[in-house]
C-alpha cells in the first residue's frame, strides 16, 4: 500500500467542492427548482447540466470524505480519532448554524414576507431560540435553528463515528470482507456497488423517499451516503483497486455518458406499467448512471491529477472554509444585486465573481490568520 500523499484525492476534493459552489450559484437561477431565494432571471437550460451532476455530486463528496479518513485512521487511537472528528466537524457546524447560516434564514423569511426587515432584531430572536413561522425556512410547524447546506457536516460526523467500530472489525474479524471488496475487478467493480444501491432503492426508498437533509428520518440518504463513505474508506490505501479504476477509465467514461442518456429518457423509454420489471430497469439506469460517473471521475483523476501542483496545497486548505461560507455569500450578494435589474448575464457573473472574491478575502485576510476564527470555520490546526 502506498503511504505518500495522494495528490489526486486532494485535487478531486477541490473539484467536488468547487462544483458544489457552482451548483448553488445555479440554484439561484435554475427555472422551476425551489431554493431559499430565487433570482427573477430564471433559466430553463440550466436544468440539463445540473441534472448531469446532481445524481453523483454529493455521493462523490462522501466517497472523498471516506478516502480522507482512510489516510488518517491509523495515526490515532479510536478515542482520539473521535475527538478530532468532533472538533473538526461539530465545532464548525454549530458556529455555522448560529452565525453563517442565519443570514440565509433571514433573507428567505424576509422574501416570504414572514418577518419584518431588521437583521439585528432577527438575530436576537434567532440566537435566543425563539420560534419562527414553520414555513419561514424549514417547512415544519415551528422552527428555530437550521443547518441548510451544512447538513453535510452533520452526516459526515455521524458516519465517522459509526466507522470507528466498523473499522476495528474490518482490521480484525471482518478483514476478509475488506479484502473481498478490494479484490473486485472489471465488471464486478461496477456490478457489486450497483446491486447494493438497487437494494436500497427497492427496500429503503419506498419507506423513506428522497434525501431530506433532516437527519432523523433520512434513512435512504444514510444508506446511500454512508455506503459511499465506507467505500471511500475501504479503497483509499489500496494501490491495486486504484490501478484498476485507472485501467477502466475509458470504458467507465463512455458508459457513464450512455447511461446518462438513458437516465434522461428513462420515462419515455420505460413508461409506467410498460412491463412487469420496468421499475427495476429504471432503478438500474439511475444507479448505474450514478456509480459510473463516480468511478470514471476517480479513474481519470488518478491518471491525470496524482502529482504535486503549486496551487493545490493552498486550495486544499481553503476548500473547507469556502464550503462553509459560500452559500450565505451567494444569497446575500444575489439578494442585494437583484434590486438593480442588471440582466441575465451581468447579474449571474457578478454573483459568481462576488462569491469567489468574498470567500477569498474572508479566508485569506480574516479566517486563515485568526487562531480563534480559523477553527470555527474549518481551518485545519495540524495533524
Amino acid at each position: 500500500m502506498k503511504t505518500e500523499r495522494r495528490y489526486d484525492i486532494d485535487a478531486l476534493r477541490v473539484f467536488a467542492f468547487s462544483l458544489l459552489i457552482l451548483y448553488h450559484v445555479a440554484m439561484f437561477y435554475v427555472e422551476d427548482w425551489g431554493w431559499h431565494v430565487k433570482s427573477s432571471y430564471e433559466a430553463g437550460w440550466l436544468q440539463f447540466p445540473m441534472l448531469l451532476v446532481n445524481q453523483w455530486r454529493m455521493s462523490l463528496l462522501f466517497i472523498i470524505s471516506g478516502l480522507a479518513v482512510s489516510f488518517v485512521w491509523q495515526r490515532y487511537t479510536p478515542g482520539r480519532f473521535a475527538l478530532r472528528r468532533l472538533y473538526r466537524l461539530l465545532l464548525p457546524l454549530l458556529f455555522g448554524m448560529a452565525f453563517i447560516v442565519s443570514p440565509q434564514c433571514y433573507y428567505e423569511a424576509l422574501g416570504k414576507g414572514l418577518i419584518e426587515p431588521g437583521y439585528g432584531r432577527f438575530m436576537l430572536q434567532y440566537l435566543t431560540f425563539q420560534d419562527f413561522p414553520g414555513d419561514a425556512w424549514g417547512g415544519e410547524e415551528m422552527i428555530v435553528w437550521t443547518w441548510n447546506h451544512l447538513w453535510y457536516l452533520a452526516y459526515v460526523l455521524f458516519y465517522s463515528l459509526l466507522l470507528i467500530p466498523v473499522a476495528i472489525l474490518l482490521d480484525g474479524p471482518l478483514q476478509r470482507v475488506r479484502s473481498g471488496f478490494l479484490a473486485l475487478r472489471g465488471i464486478f467493480i461496477f456490478a457489486v456497488p450497483v446491486a447494493i444501491l438497487m437494494f436500497y432503492g427497492a427496500f429503503i426508498y419506498p419507506k423513506f423517499p428522497g434525501m431530506t437533509g433532516a437527519f432523523v428520518d433520512d434513512w435512504y440518504a444514510h444508506a446511500m451516503y454512508g455506503t459511499f463513505f465506507l467505500i471511500g474508506y475501504l479503497i483509499g490505501r489500496d494501490e491495486g483497486f486504484w490501478r484498476e479504476l485507472e485501467r477502466m477509465r475509458w470504458v467507465t467514461a463512455i458508459c457513464a455518458l450512455v447511461f446518462f442518456a438513458l437516465f434522461m429518457t428513462r420515462d419515455l423509454l420505460l413508461p409506467e406499467d410498460s412491463f412487469a420489471f420496468a421499475d427495476r430497469v429504471r432503478s438500474l439506469i439511475i444507479y448505474s448512471n450514478r456509480w459510473l460517473w463516480i468511478i470514471a471521475i476517480l479513474g481519470w483523476g488518478h491518471r491525470l491529477l496524482n502529482r504535486p501542483r503549486r496551487w493545490l496545497s493552498y486550495a486544499t486548505g481553503a476548500v473547507y472554509p469556502w464550503y462553509i461560507l459560500h452559500q450565505t455569500v451567494i444569497i446575500v450578494i444575489g439578494v442585494h444585486l437583484a434590486g438593480y435589474s442588471l440582466g441575465p448575464v451581468i447579474e449571474p457573473a457578478l454573483v459568481l465573481g462576488g462569491t469567489i472574491g468574498t470567500c477569498y478575502v474572508l479566508y485569506e485576510f480574516a479566517i486563515r490568520r485568526s487562531r480563534i476564527l480559523g477553527p470555527l470555520v474549518g481551518v485545519s490546526v495540524g495533524r
